[in-house]
This record gives structure tokens, C-alpha cells and sequence, in this order.
């Protein structure tokens, strides 16, 4: 039986229709939270929480909504802060889309713009309005931000999406920092390439647009099945629990990180840069020039 990490906690999933946002709602649900799922389409929604609402002890709710529009996320939040018994712990922002792929000299900047609106603000948008109901209600809760692909490394072709997510983690760092003082706790996950919707965009670009190499790795991936979304979804519900009590402005690789061992290393987080973005200059790697 799961550990019930998560007993008397609701939790929001944005995304939490399909996908790693659904699994996410799956794993927090099978660890006694609460969860009130959103998405904007509503025919998947509703399924969804008719699925979720088969599990044993499920609490769940569905709220249909766009991330980057403040009335629908406060509709999510009425509802998330009204479940019976449980008290709003937090979110697992899911939601996010591709953009437009192809080089940047070459993609639609409407479109472009639109990707930094959905991935980037949206995410914003979601932590912030989060933050402010835990503050007003005084509950030390736990933000997890999915960032991904682009993050850490360049993604040609995918600009609007990389710069989205790289923007995520920074984001990450700094809200953490702002919200410390009001024991919340803000982390981001990239989850590796798992099998959803998403990847139907790149398969269907080929070659030109997604870049032979991407395009060729997607498919080889997604042969052998992907990188399965409970990987990510176990870290999410890691990050929400009293078992990360001290991990906070953190970036994680879900399929790459040993995020289950870091509470054994809570000491050497404090103070450090471990599992965040920073500048590499030469001393760092043995040069001595600057």
C-alpha cells in the first residue's frame, strides 16, 4: 500500500486531464490527498475525474479552466480551499504546450509569443494565486512547476518552449527565496520524455522543422515507450510531502536524480547551489585565466 504522504492535503493539478498531470492526480490521490484537477477542455476533464473518482478513498474534483486566466484559476482555487476535511496544501502545475517549432528565424512570433504566455505567465499566474491563498490561510505548502526540455541544455527549433521552461526554473529559485519566510516550498520537475499528446507535434514537423536529430530521438523514444509519467509523479508527490521539508529552489530530473535519497543529504543543501541553474566560469572548470 502507498504511503499516505499526503493525507488531509488537497492538491491542484493544472493539465491534470491526460498526461503527467492525470498520473500526477493518480499518485497524490493514492497518497491520501485530495486533488482538484483543471483543464480547458471539458469532455477530457470530466472523464478524467470519472476515472479518478474509481480510486479507493478518492477525493476529486473538476474545475474547467485556462492557466492564464485569473477568474478561472480562482474558480479552481474556491474549489480546492471548500473540500471537506482536507485543506489546500499546494499545486502540481501541469499545464503547457509546445509552440511553434522550426528555427526562430523562421517561426510565427505571434505564435512564439503565445507559447511564453501559456508556458511561462501561465505558470506565473498559477504560482502566484497559489501563494496568496497559502499566506492568507497560513499553511506551509509546496509548489511543483513542471519545467522540461530546454531547461538545462539548448533545444534548437523549440526556442519559445526552451526559453519558456528555462524561465520556469528561474522562476523557481526566486519565488522560493520570496515565499521562504511563509514556510512554502517551491520546486520544478523535468520529467523526461514521456509519451503524451505533446510529442504528436514534433513527429508531425519531420526533419525540416524539428531538426533531424530531435526528430529522430523522439521517435526512437517513444518506440521504446518513453520515460513512464509515474517517474515524474512520484517525484511531485515527494516534493509535496513532509518528506522534502527541506528541499526548496530546486530543480529536478525525475528519471536522472536520486530525489528519493535527498532528505539523507538535507545538510548539504542548505546554502548550496545543488540541482539549480547558475553561470560557469573558467575556475570552475580548472582553468585559472579569470
Amino acid at each position: 500500500m502507498p504511503e499516505r504522504l499526503l493525507e488531509g492535503k488537497t492538491v491542484v493539478v493544472t493539465g491534470g486531464s491526460m498526461g503527467i498531470g492525470y498520473v500526477c492526480a493518480e499518485e497524490i490521490v493514492s497518497a491520501g490527498g485530495a486533488v482538484v484537477i483543471c483543464a480547458r477542455g471539458e469532455r477530457d476533464l470530466d472523464s478524467a475525474r470519472d476515472r479518478l473518482a474509481r480510486l479507493p478513498g478518492a477525493v476529486v474534483h473538476g474545475v474547467r479552466a485556462d492557466v492564464t486566466a485569473q477568474r478561472d484559476l480562482d474558480c479552481v482555487l474556491d474549489a480546492a480551499v471548500g473540500v471537506p476535511g482536507h485543506a489546500l496544501h499546494g499545486v502540481v502545475h501541469c499545464a503547457g504546450i509546445y509552440g511553434p517549432i522550426g528555427p526562430a528565424v523562421a517561426v510565427d512570433p505571434e505564435a512564439w509569443l503565445e507559447a511564453i504566455r501559456v508556458n511561462l505567465f501561465g505558470t506565473f499566474l498559477v504560482a502566484r494565486s497559489v501563494c496568496r491563498r497559502l499566506i492568507d490561510s497560513g499553511v506551509r505548502g509546496s509548489l511543483v512547476l513542471l519545467s522540461g526540455g530546454g531547461a538545462a541544455t539548448p533545444f534548437p527549433n523549440y526556442t519559445a518552449y526552451a526559453c519558456a521552461k528555462v524561465g520556469v526554473v528561474r522562476f523557481t529559485e526566486t519565488l522560493a527565496q520570496e515565499t521562504a519566510e511563509y514556510g512554502i516550498r517551491v520546486n520544478c520537475v523535468a520529467p523526461g520524455l514521456v509519451a503524451t499528446r505533446l510529442h504528436d507535434q514534433t513527429l508531425a514537423a519531420g526533419d525540416a522543422r524539428a531538426g533531424k536529430s530531435f526528430h529522430e530521438k523522439t521517435k526512437a523514444e517513444l518506440a521504446r515507450g518513453g520515460v513512464p509519467a509515474s517517474v515524474a509523479a512520484r517525484a511531485a508527490v515527494f516534493l509535496l510531502s513532509e518528506r522534502a521539508a527541506q528541499i526548496t529552489g530546486r530543480f529536478l530530473a525525475a528519471p536522472y536524480d536520486s530525489w528519493d535519497a535527498w532528505p539523507d543529504h538535507a545538510n548539504q543543501f542548505a546554502g548550496s547551489d545543488l540541482f539549480t541553474l547558475r553561470r560557469i566560469v573558467p575556475r570552475d572548470r580548472g582553468m585559472d585565466w579569470q
